[in-house]
Order: C-alpha cells, then structure tokens, then sequence
C-alpha cells in the first residue's frame, strides 16, 4: 500500500476554523487551502477580508482560494481582481457559468490573461441563490456581512 506523501495528487484543506488552518498548514501532506462563505459563516466570521488577510499572513507559501459573491460579470471581476491583490498566492475562485446559466469563459479568459490566479468553480446551485440574496438585500447580515464590499 502507497503511503499518502506517494499519491500523485495535491491534497488541500477546505475550512474557515483559523486555528484549524493554521494547525493544518503544520501538515506537509496539506498543499493548500479553500473556503466558502458557508464555512465562514459557521465558524463565524463576519469581516471577509480581514479574515482572508489573517490567513494569508499565516500561510504566505502555499495557495489560499477565496471565492467572489457577485453575479454579473462585470462585478465578478471587479471581486476577482480586489481578491488577487490580497497575496501573490491567492486563487479567486469563479463559477463556470452564474445563476442565470451564462458561461463565464469569456470573464474567465480575460483574467487568466491579467495573471488573475483561479479555481473555477462548476455549477452555483446553493450559492447562487445565496448571491441572488444578498445581490438585492439591503441587510448585509444576508450575505454574511460581506455584501457592502463584495455584493
């Protein structure tokens, strides 16, 4: 049986518990990092970019994903690109299509050629209808108080 140092796969933690991240990053085996609004809601953040920040600070050396709220392109890359500036090792993590089922190759494309890092992500369902809420709440707390810097 091959040992999981031998796999041929990159193995990356998916969570919002900082001390969790942190404990993690300790681990060689980890290769990087994810999250999602859902996670951090649960482990109770409320400043996404603080917290992004805190994390990026205590992993400088293997990549970190966060992912955009928006739904109309346009605003997607207005997200992707404010999220790239973070660190050099964030990945911005965008849908393949939005909540209205249009492909986002073109957005895709064009940050690629702007050396904008990403992780595409397939088919929204759950989070789309978390971005059509928060896209026409005047509530920041329906979009886990993000919604005045990235909805």
């Amino acid at each position: 049986m091959s040992r999981i140092t031998d796999l041929k796969v990159k193995i990356f933690a998916d969570g919002a518990d900082y001390d969790g991240i942190v404990k993690m990053a300790k681990n060689p085996v980890i290769k990087g990092f994810t999250t999602n609004p859902t996670l951090m809601r649960k482990a109770g953040v409320n400043d996404y970019e603080a917290f992004a920040r805190k994390v990026l600070a205590a992993i400088p050396d293997r990549p970190v994903s966060f992912e955009v709220f928006a739904d109309d392109f346009a605003s997607m890359a207005e997200q992707a690109r404010a999220i790239a500036a973070w660190a050099p090792n964030v990945n911005v993590k965008i849908p393949v299509t939005n909540t209205k089922g249009q492909s986002s190759s073109e957005l895709l494309r064009s940050l690629s050629s702007e050396g904008v890092a990403q992780r595409h992500r397939d088919l929204y369902a759950r989070a789309g209808s978390r971005r059509r809420r928060c896209a026409r709440s005047e509530d920041a707390s329906d979009c886990f108080g993000f919604r005045r810097t990235y909805c």
